[in-house]
């Protein structure tokens, strides 16, 4: 019997990685008849530890993509969010500026067409990842970036636009590099989080009213505050590092 049995495999990725990875799991996996895989066997196939598996379920539970039966596993649900194209030429180079730029060009837009096509279903879904993405503590950073993911995702989803989704996807997927976390991490603080708390209520707020000009507006500035953020961090990070 190996030495290590019952251990759990050391973990190098996040919640964040392991949902991006099961999302591609559930594309290649039609038969909703089928469990997926068990959590042990999803920890060493994507190299992540049991929380981040869970965390990673918990957002498809919430988002309708998965159910999960006692004693029998987790099966893939009827009613997830529509697949993006996928979108090989984008470069998978770039930097922090350039996605923040890229997001002021794209989410206010995504914004501004859920206003238009998102569902009551997909409006109560944008609460509940809010309501859940309110009740973290600050130092949970990996839950905030997950659910705060989440909620934008799901404000792309209910535009109703597949190319639009694929490139926020891919977007999503550079702005989430772990070489940029402690930047991403930095530039929080309680006053911010509580600003762009405000912000993703309002920006609900605005979809629920179907008044497209209004939720662009205010996903804008929400998206320059963040970037205002992170060019104060990336400041003081170099007046420190010249001293």
């Amino acid at each position: 019997m190996p030495t290590n049995a019952g251990t759990a495999p050391s973990s190098n990725g996040t919640s964040n990685s392991a949902l991006e990875q099961l999302r591609q799991l559930i594309q290649q996996h039609p038969d909703q008849t089928q469990p997926l895989p068990a959590e042990r066997e999803l920890m060493q196939r994507f190299d992540v530890g049991r929380r981040e598996i869970r965390r990673a379920l918990d957002v498809l539970e919430e988002e309708g993509r998965v159910w999960r039966k006692q004693g029998k596993g987790t099966f893939t649900g009827p009613n997830g969010p529509a697949q993006p194209l996928s979108l090989q030429a984008l470069p998978k180079q770039s930097n922090l500026q350039e996605v923040m730029e890229a997001r002021l060009q794209i989410e206010p837009g995504l914004a501004k067409y859920a206003a238009l096509r998102a569902t009551p279903e997909q409006i109560q879904l944008m609460r509940r990842l809010l309501d859940r993405l309110n009740t973290l503590s600050p130092d949970d950073r990996d839950q905030i970036e997950l659910w705060d993911s989440a909620f934008h995702r799901a404000i792309a989803d209910a535009a109703g636009n597949r190319l639009l989704l694929g490139l926020f996807d891919a977007i999503d997927a550079i702005r989430r590099d772990p070489s940029w976390q402690a930047v991403r991490n930095a530039a929080r603080n309680q006053e911010r989080l509580n600003r762009y708390g405000d912000h993703h209520h309002r920006i609900i707020e605005h979809i629920a009213a179907r008044q497209p000009k209004e939720a662009a507006r205010v996903m804008r500035e929400h998206l320059l505050a963040l970037q205002q953020a992170f060019l104060s961090t990336l400041n003081d990070d170099e007046e420190f590092t010249d001293d």
